[in-house]
């Protein structure tokens, strides 16, 4: 008979189920895993944030606002903001012109070829001709008196330009332009479709209430499908009251009659009328115009009436035309300049100002419903000329 072979005690026995590894407690039985997040968050919440330097348009900006007599603790961000993105905006007209007037006006009093330069430079930025030919001449008089190192004459063409900008404000009472406290203040816009006339109402209405005034959109522009419900996604988005009459065939100045009887009856500060994009060549649609302010004048007497016209700082000259035959048809009292980031002609700027006398009232740089500011010819200049 053979032997049973031995077997081992670790064949005969069932293997050993390993004990699950406690979690390491502390001695209040917390996990020391969360201890160790609650260590984390608080060092997180302790602790001290490097503060990351300025950037160029940041101290830019800063210096812009002390030197119109800003006090840092007065300053907001979002005007820190706006300023950083007007001076981008106007980057590209800035680049072309600044390092080569600086070349031109450093040699002395102006020779033949200088002025050339400066012209051909100016009127590449759609500064136009009427105001280049005075910036010339008010320069080289200027260079002719006393001999200025580039950037004492930069200095001086601020100087220039901040005049032609500032010149027609002195034919209006309301040099700030901002709506009279306690009372209707209606402001018809008008322009040619694409120049961004629904967009600029959205944002005028969100400067609006941001500034205190009660407001209200009149969509008077029934001529475009899709332009009332424009309208309303940007009264949404400014929380203003949209008056819209969406049907066919709707009669514009039965709109603006609507919208002022309601602004009266909810005692509205601010009534912005929206109208169709108006091409000049339309003399129905211009006669249309002058319907609606009919309208305004008859049923509004005692309210401040002011006429906006929505300008698109791409078109440069073309905006310029466009502008002139507004201003028969509107009574306007004012541009909007849009799209001012867009372009490397913001010199239509002067060229509104100096060939049709109209005062720059808003300027927009940006797509943010916050990116439509107050016109500054002081900040404009800065941003124009200043830096690279």
């Amino acid at each position: 008979m053979s032997e049973t072979p031995e077997t081992s005690i670790a064949e005969t026995e069932p293997p050993q189920e390993e004990e699950p590894v406690k979690e390491e407690e502390t001695e209040d039985n917390t996990p020391a895993w969360l201890k160790k997040s609650d260590r984390l968050e608080i060092l997180k919440e302790t602790a001290i944030e490097t503060p990351t330097e300025p950037d160029e348009d940041f101290i830019w900006s800063a210096k812009v606002l002390a030197n119109q007599g800003r006090q840092a603790e007065d300053v907001s961000e979002e005007e820190i903001t706006w300023l950083k993105k007007l001076r981008q905006g106007l980057g590209k007209t800035r680049r072309s012109l600044v390092n080569q007037l600086k070349a031109v006006v450093g040699q002395g009093p102006l020779n033949q070829d200088a002025v050339e330069e400066i012209e051909a430079l100016l009127l590449q930025a759609d500064v136009g001709v009427d105001a280049t030919d005075y910036i010339i001449t008010t320069l080289q008089n200027k260079l002719k008196q006393e001999a200025l190192p580039p950037e004492k004459a930069i200095e001086y063409l601020k100087e220039i330009i901040r005049e032609i900008l500032d010149a027609p404000l002195a034919n209006y009472s309301n040099p700030g332009f901002e709506p009279e406290k306690g009372k209707l203040n209606i402001w018809m816009l008008t322009g040619v479709n694409g120049v961004g006339k629904t967009t600029t109402i959205g944002k005028l209405a969100h400067l609006s209430k941001q500034s205190g005034y009660s407001c209200m959109i009149a969509a008077a522009d029934t001529f475009r499908a899709a332009a009332v419900e424009q309208v309303k996604v940007w009264g949404e988005r400014s929380q203003v009251e949209v008056i819209a009459n969406p049907g066919k065939n709707t009669d514009p100045a039965a709109v603006v009659y609507d919208g002022i009887e309601a602004a009266k009856s909810r005692e509205i500060e601010l009534l912005l009328v929206d109208t169709a994009g108006r091409l000049q060549n339309k003399k129905n649609l211009m006669a249309e115009l002058s319907k609606i302010r009919r309208i305004i004048d008859k049923k509004a007497e005692s309210a401040v009436v002011e006429s906006l016209l929505v300008l698109d700082a791409t078109l440069g000259q073309n905006g310029l035309r466009q502008a002139e035959v507004f201003s028969e048809a509107a009574q306007l009292s004012g541009v909007i300049l849009t799209k001012i980031d867009g372009t490397a002609k913001g010199g239509v700027a002067l060229a509104v100002a100096r060939q049709l006398n109209l005062p720059i009232r808003f300027v927009g740089a940006g797509e943010g419903i916050e990116d439509l500011r107050p016109f500054s010819s002081y900040e404009f200049v800065e941003a124009l000329l200043s830096g690279d």
